[in-house]
């Protein structure tokens, strides 16, 4: 449904015809980490996340899995380890 509470004229899944179901009844402020993701919005009250309700609980143990602006750590460049007694078998 369309958000009447905070984020107005925008889509939120928390909104239902008695009003917003999320804790406190409304969305919570981004976080400093959140700057530079294409999910933010600015609406006249503030500055909100397009696809989290509570952006500090993305960010509190690592990075959001939601955000753009952070690039995950690529591990195909590591070197695995090699059983040295298979890699005889295979030659």
């Amino acid at each position: 449904m369309i958000c009447t509470t905070l984020r107005k004229d925008d889509e939120c899944v928390f909104m239902t015809l008695r009003g917003c179901t999320y804790n406190e009844g409304k969305c919570m402020p981004i976080v400093e980490q959140c700057n530079g993701c294409k999910r933010v919005g600015k609406y006249d009250i503030g500055t909100f996340c397009k696809a989290v309700p509570d952006p500090s609980l993305k960010w509190k143990n690592s990075n959001c899995n939601l955000a753009t602006h952070t690039k995950v750590a690529d591990d195909s460049k590591k070197k695995k380890k090699i059983n040295p007694i298979k890699a005889s078998k295979r030659r």
